[in-house]
């Protein structure tokens, strides 16, 4: 099974991390992202641009509303995120666990990834999106 681990920090977090030194913090993620290379978990592991490059698409009429970052509302930022192939959830809880960034307002949300198995396979668009899978190696 497929696990999202997203890495959320809060604003608080994100200013006590600036003096951190930057070569420390990538050896540090670094040997976390190997020790889950060496167990054959992950798929995928990517970090986020600031929050204040990014917009949002606010789909909550009829013509979008897009809106710089960054957001006044938001309490908590996602910065990054691990793609993991485990066999449970309870596997994935331990591998958020071990997270070596840790402290007040640092957080792991898990979420499994949905697999396009678990769509109707007799639907025209999924049968399209399977056949691009399929071609670019994906499935």
């Amino acid at each position: 099974m497929k696990y999202m681990l997203i890495m959320r920090a809060t604003d608080e977090a994100w200013a006590s991390m600036a003096d951190t030194d930057f070569e420390k913090m990538l050896e540090t993620i670094g040997r976390f992202n190997d020790e889950m290379i060496r167990a054959g978990v992950l798929l995928a592991a990517e970090g986020l641009d600031d929050a204040s490059e990014g917009v949002v698409v606010d789909h909550s009429s009829e013509t979008p509303v897009v809106t710089d970052g960054p957001y006044g509302e938001t309490k908590e930022l996602f910065g990054g995120f691990y793609i993991l192939n485990v066999a449970s959830k309870e596997e994935a809880i331990e591998w958020a666990k071990r997270a070596p960034l840790t402290g007040p307002g640092l957080k792991t949300e898990i979420r499994r990834v949905t697999t396009i198995d678990e769509f109707p396979q007799d639907n025209e668009w999924v049968q399209k999106e399977r056949a691009w899978r399929e071609a670019t190696g994906q499935l």
